[in-house]
């Protein structure tokens, strides 16, 4: 079994707080889809918004004067027990990274990467945590056996999905909105060795060094390109379909998983 010493979501803000001190926000955008984050030096980052029970009608608080300020204070939000605050945060840690993350190698097509990458081919048993409609079509089309389940959809079972990760996975997809939610970690630290895991949506931060010594091979993510464009999309309540010709779709690989080519 992998086991994970720190939290992830400790280990991306460690890496980028000194980064974050040099730079200011320009604007926060919480969506009902996702939360968008610019910054006075250009960067621009995404992440899911996560909604959990209800506080009211003030879902934020002490983030009216944000904009303007050092971008290290929405950064901190990555450390708060509230999943909404850490979505903030997570957006943050995504614009103060964008610059390397737009460097990255592109990646062709809904799972392209994933596929290569990973080594996916017919008949390969592949559990997904989180489901991507398009990479399961991809996937489907390439023949492998799916295993997915998706609290917020209602699809699959907790039991027996954790059973088959355990006893059955070669190939592990999960969304990276398990770091928002706070379950990353334990689904991580319960990877059987040998298994191929890819993070990936537009949540996930593109930082291998943050991934080293745990099961994650591979991430995907998505890089803001013409940012105004996408500030309106979120603003909007816009979702991955809508807003993805304003992105750049990246991959990079985690060295400690499948090797060093495409690292940033």
């Amino acid at each position: 079994m992998n086991h994970v010493e720190m939290r992830l979501i400790e280990r991306v803000h460690a890496a980028l707080r000194e980064r974050a001190a040099e730079t200011r926000v320009d604007q926060l955008v919480v969506g009902l889809g996702y939360t968008a984050v610019s910054l006075e030096d250009g960067g621009s980052g995404l992440a899911y918004t996560w909604r959990g029970p209800g506080k009211g009608c003030s879902h934020l608080t002490g983030l009216e004067e944000a904009e303007g300020a050092p971008a290290t204070g929405l950064l901190d939000l990555l450390l708060s027990d509230d999943g909404l605050e850490r979505s903030v945060g997570l957006a943050t840690a995504n614009a103060v990274n964008h610059a390397r993350a737009l460097g990255l190698p592109p990646d062709d097509g809904p799972a392209g990467a994933l596929i290569r990458e990973l080594g996916i081919v017919r008949g390969t048993r592949v559990s997904m945590v989180g489901h991507f409609a398009p990479v399961a079509r991809v996937l489907t089309e390439v023949g492998v056996q799916l295993d997915v389940v998706d609290d917020a959809k209602g699809i699959g079972d907790r039991v027996s999905f954790a059973r088959r990760l355990d006893e059955w996975t070669e190939a592990l997809v999960v969304t990276s909105t398990t770091l928002l939610g706070g379950t990353a970690d334990e689904l991580l630290g319960a990877v059987p060795d040998g298994v191929r895991v890819g993070l990936l949506g537009p949540t996930t931060p593109m930082l291998p060094e943050v991934f080293g010594g745990t099961p994650v091979a591979l991430l995907c993510g998505m890089v803001p390109q013409d940012v105004q464009a996408l500030l309106r999309a979120v603003r909007h309540g816009a979702g991955t379909r809508q807003f993805q010709r304003h992105c750049r779709k990246v991959y990079c690989r985690v060295a400690s998983g499948v090797g060093d080519g495409g690292r940033a």
